[in-house]
């Protein structure tokens, strides 16, 4: 039972060693790609299309807050109105 589970994962390794990027990607021959959005020259490449946007990808700030920094006044911050 337990040459056959190995033999099974080794296929299944193998099997996917193949699925890798060999080549950019292209539209197919004969077929265009997605319509042209309104207000653009040309229609995106194939290479734009799969990259995430920034929301899709927002950057991230690892930064850790090392110091406290003093507060400068702020001329809006005003106290609540008293009365009416």
């Amino acid at each position: 039972m337990k040459i056959l589970t190995t033999a099974t994962a080794l296929a299944a390794l193998l099997v996917t060693t193949g699925c890798g990027r060999r080549a950019e990607l292209a539209y197919p021959k004969g077929a265009t790609g997605p319509a042209t959005p309104a207000g653009a020259t040309a229609p995106a490449p194939p290479s734009k299309l799969v990259a995430p946007g920034t929301q899709a990808r927002p950057e991230r700030s690892d930064e850790a807050l090392r110091q406290s920094d003093t507060r400068e006044d702020d001329e809006f911050d005003l106290p609540p109105a008293q009365g009416k």
